[in-house]
């Protein structure tokens, strides 16, 4: 009891050490905190922007699906067959068969504002073919379709090129590889803030005992620890996180929660300003927890490393 009560004891004074020196170091830790700051300000907003790019980019893959036109020529169990065996594969979540008859009904709805075609359309026999409409589980994944239908079997069946084709395929594609950028330049982004944030602390570190050289001397000379002596700075930096992950949260939630229809339009339809909101609000304790965990686990390593050679280079001499 006793031994666990010394340490109770020795905790706490490096705890109220490590505060003091916060308190009395503040302008020096300045510039420490408000680097910390926009690196979990850019974790911060990485995090909610995959959410939402990845929430997007799903709302666009539940509208693609591909059309395979079928020809008129094409017999009931043949199109059954065609059926079955695309359903099979690993790569369709579903297979809808849309007939010559319910494509002349959706095409006169979809241009009914359109009298000429109507017109055009109502003096000739239907000439719009029947059609799967095939729904994909990811529409990046369409190898196994595309070699499917490429096959002579099915090829044989089909009218005319599939929907995923041209113009619209290149559309797609390019809304996956911009998503993917964006992904691997805030993951860039906040590998090189947190090493300016570390090398800073790391710095602010060695400041603050070149400046306590002559008090850490005489501790060490009454046999301080290496802990009691490390403690305080560490407590120290870990609050620099703690200050530095409130203003993030702040900062992060107050650009949400004041974005305009002008950063609306800037962010090119792929960030959605009211799901970042919702996102933020309902994940709130989560996010504070993970900016506060990582603030203070930046400022604990810097700090670390930064009395850790100190204490080797006393030890040596």
């Amino acid at each position: 009891m006793k031994g666990l009560k010394r340490r109770l004891i020795v905790l706490e004074r490096i705890i109220k050490a490590g505060a003091i020196n916060f308190v009395r170091n503040a302008w020096l830790s300045a510039a420490a905190v408000a680097v910390m700051v926009i690196t979990l300000t850019i974790l911060l907003f990485s995090v909610i922007a995959r959410a939402t790019f990845n929430n997007t980019i799903s709302q666009i893959n539940e509208k693609i699906d591909v059309s395979v036109y079928l020809k008129d020529t094409v017999s009931e169990q043949q199109k059954d067959t065609l059926i079955i065996h695309t359903k099979q594969l690993k790569s369709v979540k579903s297979v809808t068969y849309i007939s010559k008859t319910d494509a002349l009904e959706s095409y006169k709805k979809q241009n009914q504002g359109n009298l000429d075609l109507l017109l055009a359309i109502s003096q000739t026999d239907n000439p719009l073919p029947a059609s799967l409409k095939i729904k994909p589980v990811d529409p990046n994944q369409l190898n196994e379709l595309k070699v499917f239908l490429e096959e002579p079997a099915n090829k044989a069946l089909q009218s005319d090129q599939t929907s995923y084709s041209g113009d619209r395929k290149v559309a797609i594609d390019k809304i996956s590889h911009a998503t993917n950028f964006l992904q691997k330049a805030g993951l860039v982004g906040i590998i090189i803030f947190t090493l300016i944030s570390m090398l800073i602390i790391f710095n602010t570190i060695r400041m603050a005992i070149f400046n306590r050289r002559d008090e850490l001397n005489i501790m060490r000379l009454l046999g301080a620890s290496t802990w009691y002596i490390r403690g305080p700075f560490i407590v120290e930096t870990m609050l620099y996180g703690l200050v530095a992950a409130g203003i993030s949260l702040l900062i992060c939630s107050a650009l949400f929660g004041l974005s305009s229809s002008a950063f609306e339009a800037s962010s090119l339809g792929l960030l959605d300003i009211n799901f970042a909101n919702n996102y933020v609000v309902s994940h709130y304790w989560l996010i504070l927890t993970g900016q506060v965990a990582v603030g203070m686990l930046i400022g604990a390593a810097s700090s670390y490393f930064a009395t850790r050679r100190y204490l080797k280079f006393k030890s040596a001499k």
